[in-house]
């Protein structure tokens, strides 16, 4: 009867420790940010703000890779200057952020129906943060290993 007992509490404290694990990794590091928030885009000249017409994004200080954003370009000529991204490479988002589709993104990018810009070079140490702009306004922004921290 104690054998019972005991293997039930060791099933139990592992689906209790696996679904914390799941939420603090999907749900619980995760900020979302301000309506406020600027984006940038870099050129030969320097960072440059972009006019958003609309934002949503989030971010986690658990990680530098964590940013996620949409947004909509107020102006689609300020990005007409900016330099473009180098391998660009949407990472996934959490299922609940749900207007960054890393996938389509990252296939608009390939088939040219998107451009990927720089948006700020070294955001954090070893990441950058890019953007891909749709002809139509719409913004994605991610950050991205870099490559400077390999070797």
């Amino acid at each position: 009867m104690t054998g019972r007992i005991a293997a039930i509490a060791i099933v139990l404290s592992a689906i209790v420790a696996g679904a914390a694990m799941y939420w603090m990794q999907v749900y619980a590091f995760y900020d979302r940010l301000p309506e406020t928030t600027v984006l940038r885009v870099s050129t030969e000249t320097g960072v440059q703000p972009l006019s958003l017409a609309a934002f949503e994004g989030i971010d986690a200080n658990s990680s530098p890779l964590r940013f996620r954003a949409c947004a909509r370009l107020a102006e689609m000529t300020e990005v007409a200057h900016a330099l473009p991204a180098t391998d660009p490479d949407p990472l996934t988002a959490p299922g609940w952020f749900g207007c960054f589709d890393a996938e389509a993104i990252g296939t608009a990018i390939k088939r040219g129906e998107a451009t990927a810009y720089l948006s700020e070079r070294e955001i954090h140490r070893g990441v950058d943060r890019l953007i891909a702009v749709f002809p139509d306004g719409r913004a994605y922004a991610w950050h991205q290993l870099n490559g400077t921290l390999e070797d």
